[in-house]
Order: C-alpha cells, then structure tokens, then sequence
C-alpha cells in the first residue's frame, strides 16, 4: 500500500512539474533576433570643419605642426616627414580625438630616426622603465 501512494505521489509531482511552464537558465537564452549590424560610423563635423580642427589641432602640437591634413568622408589623410618616430603616431592621435573616423597616415619617418629607435629597442629598456630593486646599467 506504501509503495502505491509512492507511486501516486510521484505521478503527481511530474504531472504538476511537466504543467508548469520551464524557461532556461538565462545565461542559455538565446535571443530571437540577431543583433542589429553596427552601422558605420559616422562624422559629427563635415569635412571642411573636421579638417580646420584638426588644422588647429597641428598647429598647437610642436610635434605635428609641419603635417598637413586633409578630410574625405571623414577619414583625415595626412602627409608630411619627421624626424621622430612618436611624432607620426601622434598626429594619428590627434586627429582621432578630433573626431575622425578614420586615419590615413602617410607621414614619412627620416631613416635617422628609424637607426635612433632601432638602437634603442637593442640598448633594452631605459632608466625609468627599470623598476625598484634592480640593478642600473651604467647609462644615465
């Protein structure tokens, strides 16, 4: 008798169990739409606006003062020479922060340049990269 109220028991549960409505742990969701594509990224300033910010971007900058720039579309096309490496990726900065959507540098790195840098990564790390506790070299 015990084991058929066990039994009756049971089917009651899954009966009940089975009715109510099951839904999956949230993190197994899957939506029923994929989510919509990025559009592209637009200017919030039109070309000629973009560009004389940008201009007045270089000429405050003593690193990016000889570029020039121009904008199509958004995209700010800059060209010129340098003789410091930082200096090119520096006006990229610049115009990003300006608002372009994108960056086409073109700016020339002198070879003179390209030796100092290329002796640098060879001489390893400098002074302030050097943390407490280990030995200098003998450079200042």
């Amino acid at each position: 008798m015990r084991n058929a109220w066990a039994v009756i028991a049971l089917a009651v549960c899954g009966t009940v169990l089975s009715a109510a409505p099951q839904t999956p742990p949230k993190s197994h969701v899957i939506p029923s739409t994929a989510p919509a594509a990025r559009p592209k990224a637009q200017p919030k300033l039109s070309d000629a606006q973009l560009e004389a910010v940008i201009r007045a971007k270089f000429a405050k900058s003593k690193s990016a003062s000889t570029f020039t720039v121009r904008v199509q579309g958004g995209v700010a096309h800059i060209e010129g020479k340098t003789d410091v490496i930082q200096r090119k990726a520096a006006a990229s900065r610049m115009a990003k922060v300006a608002g372009a959507v994108a960056v086409d540098n073109k700016v020339l790195v002198s070879e003179a340049a390209k030796k100092r840098a290329a002796g640098n990564l060879e001489e390893g790390r400098r002074r302030a990269q050097v943390t407490r506790g280990e030995p200098r070299d003998g450079r200042k």
